[in-house]
């Protein structure tokens, strides 16, 4: 079965009184993982863990210096 462009697998894990939320890119095998209160929604934690996996993708593969937001580089 292929995996669509983007998608991102997420699992939950319970530790004690919080709740271990890991992100995996399934293209490139990363992982980031974020320990949050299991009160919130999962909902939430997933947007987290996958706004975190986004910042650090991002990290490793800078965009182009043209395609960069406004500024001047010094």
């Amino acid at each position: 079965m292929a995996e669509e462009k983007g998608a991102i697998i997420i699992e939950f894990i319970t530790l004690g009184h919080a709740l271990k939320v890991t992100a995996v890119d399934p293209d490139t095998g990363l992982e980031v993982s974020i320990v949050g209160d299991p009160k919130l929604s999962r909902t939430e934690l997933s947007r987290l863990a996958a706004t975190k996996l986004s910042y650090v993708l991002n990290k490793r593969n800078p965009a182009p210096d043209n395609e960069k937001g406004p500024g001047i580089l010094v």
